[in-house]
């Protein structure tokens, strides 16, 4: 984690995740871990702090989204091509941190709903999660689950697109393509099955990061009062004390 020093004379530093949709699990675990880091030592005197907590519903981040999908759409035959379901898949969470009141299955479905906004609902399409891990309850219906379902149903052609990811790792590379889309496809006997491309550097996405950046630079807010808001059942004391520290150091 690169942090600023008061040797390196920083004006502003902006926080920017690159977590889209905002999850104490994720996003969060990331600010409190730059809260830790700065309790025991001093500020950077004379700077002035900001934080770009989540950007799930930017246009140009849609609009990165439809793209991609809109590629995957055109290698099907076109006999075909409205019929392919499109299976938005997005990291789970346990039940546990959804019941606490994570907004990240709402924002993560407001990305969803825009995307499909934007492509005109011109496909049939669900949201799903994975990578489930451990014993305990997580939030479904699970991607090969869902994938085995439609099958069922008759379903022969899919797109899967990681909805919550901004770049490929072994989620999408592995899980996805490997897993699912080699793996399971075989299994299934699925026709067809095509994965979108994460954002990456699409140039569309490049302009996205740019624009977030550019308008949150001339914005007169630091801070969003969201981020600032615990989860109604919230009983992490790290995390209120690390959401005071930013209210504090984002208004100085």
């Amino acid at each position: 984690m690169s942090v600023a020093r008061s040797r390196d004379r920083v004006q502003h530093t902006v926080i920017f995740s690159q977590y889209p949709q905002y999850s104490c699990s994720t996003s969060g675990s990331s600010f409190n871990a730059i809260y830790n880091y700065y309790k025991t030592r001093e500020l950077p005197s004379e700077m002035k702090w900001s934080i770009i907590d989540r950007w799930a519903t930017h246009p140009l981040l849609i609009k990165t989204f439809a793209e991609r999908i809109k590629q995957e759409l055109a290698q099907f035959p076109k006999e075909k091509r409205d019929d392919v379901i499109i299976l938005f898949s997005a990291h789970s969470l346990p039940l546990q941190v959804v019941n606490r009141g994570d907004s990240y299955p709402a924002e993560v479905g407001a990305t969803v709903a825009l995307v499909m906004q934007e492509l005109n609902y011109c496909n049939p399409y669900s949201l799903v999660w994975q990578s489930k891990v451990g014993p305990t309850a997580w939030l479904g219906p699970f991607t090969d689950e869902a994938l085995k379902g439609y099958v069922k149903q008759g379903k022969k052609n899919f797109i899967l697109v990681p909805i919550a990811f901004v770049n490929e790792h072994i989620e999408t590379l592995h899980e996805l393509d490997i897993e699912y889309c080699h793996e399971l496809a075989q299994e299934l006997g699925i026709e067809t099955i095509r994965r979108a491309a994460a954002p990456n550097d699409h140039p569309i996405f490049i302009d996205a990061l740019a624009d977030i950046v550019d308008s949150h630079l001339k914005s007169k807010q630091s801070i969003n009062p969201k981020f600032l808001t615990r989860c109604p059942h919230c009983v992490n004391l790290s995390c209120d004390a690390s959401k005071n520290w930013y209210a504090k150091i984002c208004k100085s």
